[in-house]
């Protein structure tokens, strides 16, 4: 049971007169849960200070006390962020008691007086207020639990505060972390019923304050407030006409502006040199295109906090699939570039296996494509390895005498996709075959491409206008509204929700809370919350493997690594179905559940699920449905894993301790838990050979009905075939993406032998 932090907040309240005996006082108090640390040295350095310059403000003396308390972060002494974490919170305190007008030495004020305040500033959303009574605030309101906040380390603290938490418009403290987590949960309860939802309001509080998961960034900033969707990015389609393109591009600066990733299709649109209207070489192929979305990425910003951000994706059987490659390259024609936009390839099986046989591939403009074979290639797949519609419709445009076509060695083009790698880290890489052959609903659409992060795996269509004319003076223009793909995201903290044994409870109230994301959501596109609706998609996902792993004393380059790998992703994918099909059995299934693999029980033969409990859910779901179409996605959660003091998605750790650089000074950050214990099993990712990755994602992919966001660490004088072996080994081995291609230019800098410095 962790202390109460009431005496500490008192204590920084009195110190408004400070001297300098009580600020070495107050510091020192905040080294007594760590008993271990040598707080001598620093609190002589802070002595030395406020002794030095006597007229410092409260404040400043406490960014003093920070600044001293990260000085002391190290691999010897990790704890010292939590020291800063606690004096970094109760300044938070201090400054939100002052603009709410409470009593200073409570770390929280009234929490309906909250609501009120910052509903009447308009910052919080009317609907909170008009869905809970003032009593049912106040209930809530007693759920809070500020020892939480001791959880945090600094940057973890520091991250949700600057970022995240409700300020005034002139950046004043209101909400505190405890407030923002209870906020999110009554958002996304809103809609439930009334007889059952502060039950459930409570126990997503219980998932969030205890740091067992994390919900999406843009739930995380906009749950609540009134502005801004909950969603983490959007998948469209582009049609390969000026309208559909212009309309897009208004689309994804819509999104972009309020906050959403954008993944974008661009397989559809006519390469360069193409016919336009029967004239021959007018068309300008996808680069132009590509230079409009970039102006959008650059021009239309994420609420000022970011520009915002694109990944195109194009077929590797396209013409203009070399200067695609080019485009974020440093060198070359600038007008040909497009620097701000990520760029992905789709790739189906025959191409890898034409690089592995060092044999010729062959390029098509799609436009031609549908004139002269009445088909789009890019509609098709292989549905059963090694044979299926895609190669066969390809080798149909091979052999046809009067469809032109370009001739080059596989490898060249594998070879421009490993220097793009190398250089900028993209492009990433999906694997269209599997991809479409694990769908869950391909008797509703296909999947063409992923979004920003490689995660989503969803049906997609193009959106596209049938009719327009002018009624009563106005303009009416009707559109067929195709499968705009959102992502709705939350992850799992692998190693606080394991060791804690609470994962049958947590993804139950989790997959709840992001089913409900879906009708709390308001999206700026209309097709986008058709389609949202329509498969009622939700991506379950992890972070912390790599903290797990440490704290379970298994090595990352081991065959137990990937064995737990594997068993710990079935149980989540077990916990999560069956969560979903519960949710379905009170308000019934998705709309299209109806032919489904889910309904049809493919889902669980494609995966090998035969054990008694797998056949008795298959059995469930055939008779009561499940309420979401796609249920699982790891992300990269760069953000999110930060403020829960854990390691980012799957990967490995850089080093054991880094620095984030923030505007005039540094936050020193180590590993979590690291200990004596715990040190030899944080290898730095760079030490690691990357095949134990890929077998680990293997067996993790086989449990995820979407995919994961996996990077690609080499050095920098990797070789080409061992970077190829590497893409081979993940197509072979079931992977349906890979993320960027991470190199190092300082692997030097990483001690060969960092994990035995202990």
């Amino acid at each position: 049971m962790m202390k109460s932090t009431t005496i500490s907040v008192s204590a920084y309240h009195t110190l408004h007169n400070w001297t300098t005996e009580q600020l070495t006082n107050y510091f020192s108090t905040k080294t007594e849960r760590f008993p271990a640390l040598n707080a001598a040295p620093i609190v002589e350095k802070i002595t030395q200070q406020l002794e030095h310059k006597q007229d410092y403000t409260l404040h400043q003396a406490t960014q003093l006390m920070i600044l001293a308390a990260l000085d002391g972060i190290s691999i010897e002494e990790p704890d010292w962020t939590f020291v800063a974490a606690e004096l970094l919170r109760d300044r938070l305190y201090d400054q939100a008691a002052q603009s709410r007008g409470h009593d200073p030495g409570q770390p929280y004020g009234s929490f309906v007086q909250l609501v009120h305040t910052l509903t009447d500033m308009n910052l919080y959303t009317a609907r909170l207020r008009d869905s809970y009574s003032d009593e049912e605030i106040e209930q809530i309101g007693s759920f809070i639990e500020p020892e939480k906040d001791q959880l945090f380390t600094y940057i973890g603290l520091v991250t949700l505060a600057d970022r995240y938490l409700t300020k005034s418009r002139e950046k004043e403290v209101y909400e505190l972390p405890q407030e923002r987590f209870m906020v999110i949960a009554m958002t996304l309860m809103m809609q439930e019923p009334k007889n059952r939802r502060i039950g459930l309001v409570k126990e997503a509080y219980w998932a969030l304050s205890n740091l067992y998961m994390t919900v999406a960034t843009p739930t995380l900033s906009n749950a609540g407030k009134s502005y801004g969707q909950l969603s983490s990015c959007f998948i469209d389609t582009v049609e390969d006409d000026l309208r559909s393109i212009y309309d897009s591009n208004t689309d994804i600066a819509t999104l972009s502006k309020n906050g959403g990733g954008i993944g974008v299709y661009l397989g559809k649109i006519r390469s360069r040199g193409s016919d336009i209207k029967g004239f021959k070489g007018t068309s300008s192929g996808v680069i132009p295109w590509m230079k409009q979305l970039n102006n959008t990425a650059v021009s239309v910003d994420q609420l000022g906090q970011r520009k915002g951000a694109v990944a195109v994706y194009l077929d590797v059987w396209h013409k203009d699939i070399f200067s695609f490659l080019d485009v974020r390259l440093n060198n070359g024609d600038e007008r040909l570039r497009t620097h701000d936009l990520f760029t992905g390839v789709t790739i189906p099986d025959l191409f890898m296996e034409a690089v592995a046989n060092r044999s010729e591939w062959h390029l098509f403009d799609p436009h031609e494509v549908r004139q002269v074979m009445g088909y789009s290639l890019e509609d098709y797949f292989d549905e059963q390895e090694g044979q299926g519609s895609f190669r066969d419709k390809y080798q149909e445009c091979v052999d046809h005498p009067v469809l032109s076509r370009r001739t080059v060695p596989a490898i060249d083009i594998m070879k421009s996709i490993m220097i793009s790698q190398l250089e900028t880290g993209t492009p990433y890489m999906f694997y269209r075959d599997t991809v479409n052959r694990m769908n869950p609903n391909q008797h509703k659409g296909m999947v063409y491409c992923s979004n920003l992060c490689t995660e989503i795996m969803q049906n997609m269509s193009a959106t596209t206008m049938t009719e327009e004319y002018v009624k009563d003076g106005s303009i009416i223009t009707v559109k067929s509204p195709g499968d705009f793909v959102v992502c709705n995201l939350s992850s799992i903290s692998l190693a606080r929700a394991v060791f804690a044994d609470v994962l049958p409870r947590l993804v139950q109230i989790q997959v709840r809370m992001l089913d409900n994301v879906i009708d709390q959501n308001t999206l700026p596109v209309p097709q986008a919350g058709i389609t949202n609706r329509k498969y009622r998609s939700v991506g379950l996902g992890t972070f912390g493997w790599h903290h797990l792993l440490a704290k379970k004393g298994i090595r990352w380059e081991s065959d137990e690594a990937v064995n737990y790998c594997d068993d710990l992703y079935e149980e989540i994918a077990y916990l999560t179905v069956e969560a979903s099909m519960n949710l379905a059995k009170e308000k019934e299934a998705y709309p299209v559940f109806e032919g489904s693999d889910w309904q049809t029980g493919e889902y669980f033969t494609k995966r090998g699920y035969t054990s008694n409990r797998w056949d008795e859910l298959r059995e469930q779901v055939a008779e009561n449905g499940v309420r979401n179409g796609y249920m699982m996605a790891v992300a990269p959660n760069s953000s999110t894993s930060i403020i829960a003091g854990s390691t980012a998605s799957i990967d490995p750790i850089f080093r054991k301790q880094y620095s984030e650089e923030k505007k005039d000074y540094r936050i020193p950050v180590t590993a979590p838990d690291l200990s004596p214990e715990t040190t030899w099993y944080y290898q730095s990712v760079y030490l690691l050979d990357q095949h134990w990755s890929i077998r680990q994602n293997a067996k993790r992919q086989r449990h995820i009905d979407q995919a994961i966001s996996f990077n690609l660490y080499v050095r920098n004088d990797i070789k080409a075939k061992e970077l190829l072996d590497l893409h081979h080994h993940a197509w072979e081995s079931g992977l349906k993406t890979t993320y960027y291609v991470r190199s190092t230019s300082d692997v030097e800098a990483i001690e060969a032998c960092e994990s035995c410095q202990s």
